[in-house]
């Protein structure tokens, strides 16, 4: 053999070991053509209208005064009438979004806020068929909907298991992003539990998958072609896809399913507190090893968590036996609890580990607690740094504050004002124990030693939270 054909043959041999890497991971990849193939009839693009008045849409636009013979008065006259009143027509608005057939008889998922408002929603097919749905239930909370439209034999999804998805593993998305039809995306499950400001009672599947607006509502399915999720949000700021998006777990929308189909609206749980996470300086108060599990900050009256003998302080670790590792984790729980059942709570109180039982009930339509601010005269700052005083009967109304607290008048430069003490606060609890009055307060407040952290319970308009103060060694 001659030289060079040898180095060809060596070349060629470093080659192929240097690309067999990569061709092995490519060949890894999974396929999505069937899965989209067998899974893509089941999903549907749906649009709504709606009627609103002209004089709706220009209620807020000031209509100027102007001079008598300005060329822009038959312009303003034509919209908003010779005596200033705006016609009133109406016009028809479209949303589009994206849901899936959960049966073959036409029932529909989709969001609760792509069909919010609608006087009418049309729904389409993958074979062009178009269909106008009848309205069964919304449920706002969880951003479910569930629509029925007249058909036989229509090509359902397979239902799957949010719960069983791992982070990291493949998932696909198909739905109606800017109104593109049967558009496929897919990605990797980023992770799972997420809590959203709006809704605490969904533990979202967070993915990369590309989702836009017009995909809210369509499913998300695994590699076996289950359903495991409805997408639902986004988190961007420019309105298109940045790499967070968020899909309602399948149990928890077919939940609502069942619910709204069997009674027409939706209960879930309720136990009846305000929760925070523990940090790392709160945990170091109550005597924990680990920030974990979620701290009550107020247990609001006449409700499960008052009866069984809940309290501000404690930290709940566990939940009918499952742990509690965030105040993110507890809401989801609570929610799929069914009403009247009981449930088995472990909360640290004062370092000691406690057993609870309560009796859950139904979460109220809304949840509020009243509040508000008023200081006065200024006195010496304490070594917190701020001027507390007692709350009149006047104050405690005006602030929705039932019993005990001292409110915080003035912030000095200070601990208090380190660890976000505001003037206008009410001081609950200082050092794990309740403050009824202000020589409760300076009385506890005196027997603490410097250099240790120290958790404070502060009342601050509408809501109770806990603070990690230090006050430093002299």
């Amino acid at each position: 053999m001659r030289p060079t054909s040898r180095l060809s043959l060596a070349l060629t041999a470093l080659l192929c070991c240097a690309l067999a890497p990569g061709l092995a991971l490519a060949r890894e990849l999974p396929d999505f053509t069937a899965l989209v193939a067998d899974n893509g009839p089941a999903v549907v693009n749906i649009s709504t209208k709606q009627s609103a008045s002209a004089s709706q849409r220009l209620r807020d636009i000031p209509i100027p005064e102007l001079p008598e013979g300005s060329p822009l008065e038959d312009f303003f006259q034509h919209f908003f009438g010779e005596d200033g009143q705006v016609p009133d027509d109406t016009f028809q608005s479209r949303s589009l979004g994206s849901g899936f057939f959960v049966s073959p008889d036409g029932y529909v998922l989709t969001n609760s806020h792509v069909v919010e408002g609608a006087d009418e929603i049309v729904v389409r097919a993958s074979d062009r068929r178009e269909f106008v749905a009848k309205l069964i239930g919304t449920d706002k909370r969880s951003d479910i909907a569930l629509l029925k439209v007249e058909g036989e034999g229509l090509p359902a999804a397979r239902i799957g298991s949010g719960k069983d998805l791992a982070v990291g593993e493949w998932v696909l998305a198909i739905g109606s992003p800017f109104g593109f039809e049967a558009s496929a995306t897919a990605g990797i499950v980023s992770a799972k539990g997420r809590s959203l400001p709006t809704e605490n009672y969904v533990p979202f599947i967070q993915t990369d998958v590309a989702i836009n607006p017009g995909n809210s509502g369509g499913p998300l399915f695994n590699l076996q072609g289950e359903v495991v999720g409805v997408n639902s949000q986004i988190y961007s700021r420019t309105g298109g896809f940045m790499g967070l998006s968020f899909a309602i777990p399948i149990e928890v929308a077919m939940d609502v399913v069942n619910q709204l189909k069997t009674t027409g609206r939706v209960s879930r749980g309720w136990l009846g507190v305000l929760i925070q996470d523990v940090t790392r300086e709160l945990a170091e108060s109550f005597g924990m090893s680990q920030p974990r599990g979620a701290l009550v900050a107020q247990v609001l009256p006449d409700s499960p968590a008052a009866a069984a003998d809940l309290r501000p302080g404690d930290v709940i670790l566990s939940y009918n036996g499952r742990e509690v590792l965030t105040s993110s984790t507890l809401p989801p729980l609570v929610g799929e609890t069914p009403v009247g059942a009981s449930a088995d709570l472990e909360v640290l109180r004062r370092g000691e580990r406690v057993a609870l039982t309560v009796r859950i009930e139904e979460l109220p339509e809304e949840e509020a607690v009243a509040g508000g601010p008023a200081p006065t005269d200024k006195q010496p700052a304490n070594q917190l740094g701020l001027v507390a005083r007692d709350l009149t009967p006047e104050l405690r109304q005006q602030l929705g504050v039932e019993q005990g607290g001292v409110l915080v008048e003035a912030i000095d430069p200070g601990p208090a004002d380190d660890g976000g003490l505001n003037a206008g606060d009410v001081i609950l609890m200082l050092d794990n124990q309740s403050v009824g009055n202000l020589d409760d307060f300076n009385r506890i407040l005196a027997a603490i030693e410097p250099g240790r952290p120290i958790a404070v319970l502060v009342q601050r308009g509408d809501s109770r939270m806990f603070y990690a103060l230090r006050i430093p060694k002299s």
